[in-house]
């Protein structure tokens, strides 16, 4: 295992190879778009690794141990993108105006299909053992379950090209973009937001179980440590998250993880003749867009790459870069795992990133009907789990 000095000089050299990459591409002023999404991409995978910051982790930790650190966490970076959303929306449409919504915002359809998507992506997630995105961070981290859930996510979006028209004729055509500042406007749904987030906080600070640490003293190496071995506050990994989502949205696009993902599985179904020719309503709705791949980059692509390898260099960093084979369990877990995730991200127009975090910043109701839903299917997918592969 190299020392901690190698570790950390690795570290440096992959970051530095990073700034190499931004630095090459900015020479064209046409892929401004693509330095910014890969920077960005290397920051949120820091932070996501550094903070632990995965959904399907946090919602475990609580489950089982009554651990509240992480939803906290979670809850705290909806308040703060929630805020800034708002800031960066006032500026650009000062009055809420009727059928029209916010520029670019994951403010998706609501109905029965979003409900069955977020439901099938939450047991998806209980399966496999993370949610998407935190999948590509721990990528970074070497985990052997991680590459096995993104290739069956490939496959769930697929199949969720497969099942888009009829599911898209039975229920999504149907259904309306709830967007709450319509209803609400922008103080009534910042100020609802904010209550309801208040109010989890406070019901997990009561149910919740603390561990009771001590106050490290003694110079500079408790201060490193904190920063880049140790787990971040929730605070302070929530407030990380929510900024860097306020401003990838004000400066590219609202965050998401998957149309990366969703273009490739569309670009390849299409190329084999798998898919059908049209695709019902699907390019007019909002949400992590899919479309057929016409070039090797893209900012989604970027901001995947660079999650992936800030991970790498954060990891790397802390000590917590463990590669390792897989079992057969763990091959299986994250192909079924990742399987459904892909269908219900595909079906959903987003994951956890893009329709739960990057939709209740806009003030969109389908952002909290995939939190429902999604809690639920996490919940009963923990619980089937533990009763079919209890801890020995």
């Amino acid at each position: 295992m190299p020392t901690q000095t190698l570790r950390a000089g690795i570290a440096l050299v992959v970051l530095a190879g990073i700034a190499a990459w931004a630095w090459t591409l900015s020479a064209e002023p046409s892929a401004r778009g693509l330095v910014f999404s890969l920077l960005t991409g290397t920051a949120f995978g820091i932070v996501l690794q550094r903070a632990r910051f995965c959904f399907l982790c946090n919602f475990r930790d609580f489950w089982q141990d009554r651990d509240p650190r992480g939803l906290i966490s979670i809850a705290v970076a909806l308040a703060v993108g929630t805020l800034l959303y708002h800031a960066v929306m006032m500026a650009w449409a000062p009055v809420p105006q009727p059928d029209r919504l916010p520029p670019n915002a994951h403010v998706g359809p609501v109905g029965f299909a979003l409900a069955v998507a977020a439901f099938v992506f939450g047991i998806g997630m209980a399966i496999s053992g993370s949610c998407l995105s935190a999948h590509f961070y721990r990528l970074g981290e070497g985990s052997p379950t991680s590459p096995f859930a993104i290739v069956g996510a490939l496959a769930g979006f697929l199949l969720g090209f497969l099942t888009w028209n009829p599911i898209y004729l039975a229920s999504i055509s149907e259904s309306r973009a709830i967007w709450l500042p319509h209803a609400l406007g922008y103080s009534g749904t910042l100020a609802l937001t904010l209550v309801v987030l208040a109010a989890i906080v406070v019901a997990l600070a009561v149910f919740g179980r603390w561990e009771q640490g001590g106050v490290q003293r003694g110079g500079l190496r408790p201060v490193i440590a904190a920063i880049f071995r140790d787990r971040w506050p929730p605070v302070i990994g929530g407030i990380a998250v929510g900024v860097i989502s306020a401003v990838y949205y004000f400066r590219v696009a609202p965050l998401g993880v998957t149309a990366e993902l969703g273009s490739i599985a569309r670009t390849a179904g299409s190329a084999q003749g798998l898919l059908p020719d049209t695709l019902f309503g699907l390019d007019g709705l909002r949400g992590c867009a899919t479309v057929v791949k016409e070039t090797v980059l893209s900012p989604n692509g970027l901001l995947v790459v660079g999650l992936i390898l800030g991970s790498f260099a954060s990891a790397l960093a802390a000590g917590q870069f463990k590669p390792a084979l897989p079992t057969g369990g763990q091959v299986a877990k994250g192909l079924v795992g990742g399987v459904l995730m892909g269908w219900g991200a595909m079906t959903a127009l987003g994951c956890t990133v893009g329709v739960l975090l990057s939709g209740i910043h806009a003030g969109a109701l389908s952002g909290w009907v995939f939190l429902a839903f999604c809690a639920l299917g996490v919940w009963l997918g923990l619980a089937a789990m533990t009763r079919l592969f209890p801890a020995r």
